[in-house]
């Protein structure tokens, strides 16, 4: 257990250590001045616009993994499942050592439906993937909107192709899953939309003109690089990315970089929803210690009777 409690601090100086290289590099391409110019420059008014947007796509992304839990007979109610979602939240951004956000889901709502923990984390698990896989739709669309992007035709062959051997791995590898497919990725589009229409009101903030398409496919890709888990809540490696992304398409790179840090501000805001069911609500236990952790490795295979709907 002392390892185990080691090796988790060492992640979060490694993640540290990796974030604050990741911004260094970038401002090596370009002036931090530039970029404080331009927040200082912003118009509430649309940066509060672009926190609603978020936050919306938070409490659609918790009706998503919903979906992937009734698959499996769980029965929190909307409510619920939206509350430790955002303690979830919480936990990812302030608290990166040791058990995670999501973790700790699997934790509480082990505890609560006595489920196999495997059967929780698949869902959670095919909940990201449907993020994923609308993050790659959208970037798709938008190529439409790139004429610089020579091989845009090949992409939505790409994506066709890969959709459909999505679709089979789900017929026959999770078919408990499959009457929630369409709804799911359905929600996901809406999920990605939305931060798409958040990032697009960082824009504006900023008296933006002309076509933003190349400003939101640069996002999209910085999206899909915070999916490698290397960064404190993907700071650094999105402004990596899309400083790099900006230079390629022509972009304004003081802009681009203020886009995504803005972003991480906000989504960091959002987060701080769930410190009220950290510190104050008692409907949620702490987080697991080293001990009780082993709990979310484990996968007791037994009959269990599913409790009612909590609301």
């Amino acid at each position: 257990m002392a390892k185990k409690k080691y090796w988790n601090i060492i992640k979060v100086l490694l993640k540290l250590g990796f974030t604050v290289l990741l911004i260094y590099l970038v401002f090596q391409k370009i002036d931090i001045r530039q970029v404080k110019s331009v927040f200082l420059q912003s118009k509430p008014g649309f940066i509060i616009a672009a926190l609603l947007c978020y936050f919306i796509s938070q409490v659609v992304s918790s009706w998503r993994l919903l979906g992937f839990l009734q698959c499996i007979g769980l029965g929190p109610g909307f409510g619920f499942n939206l509350r430790l979602y955002m303690l979830g939240m919480f936990y990812n951004v302030f608290l990166p050592g040791g058990i995670g956000g999501d973790g700790y889901k699997i934790y509480i709502l082990r505890k609560k439906f006595q489920l196999p923990t495997k059967r929780i984390f698949l869902s959670l698990l095919l909940d990201r993937v449907s993020g994923l896989w609308a993050i790659c739709f959208l970037a798709v669309a938008l190529t439409f909107f790139l004429p610089s992007f020579k091989t845009r035709e090949w992409w939505p062959v790409i994506l066709i192709v890969g959709s459909i051997i999505y679709g089979l791995v789900y017929k026959y590898l999770f078919s408990a899953y499959l009457k929630n497919v369409i709804k799911a990725h359905a929600k996901a589009i809406l999920v990605q939309s939305l931060q798409l229409l958040s990032v697009l009101f960082i824009l504006l903030s900023q008296n933006f003109e002309g076509n933003p398409s190349a400003y939101l496919f640069s996002f999209l890709l910085s999206s899909l690089a915070t999916v490698a888990p290397v960064s404190i809540g993907g700071l650094g490696i999105r402004e990596y990315v899309i400083v790099h992304a900006a230079a390629f398409f022509g972009l304004d790179q003081p802009l681009a970089v203020f886009t995504t840090l803005c972003f991480y501000i906000l989504s960091t805001l959002s987060a701080l929803t769930g410190a009220w069911f950290v510190y104050r609500s008692e409907e949620f236990g702490p987080a697991p210690d080293e001990k009780k952790e082993v709990i979310i490795k484990e996968d007791e295979e037994k009959p269990v009777q599913v409790p009612q709907q909590i609301p």
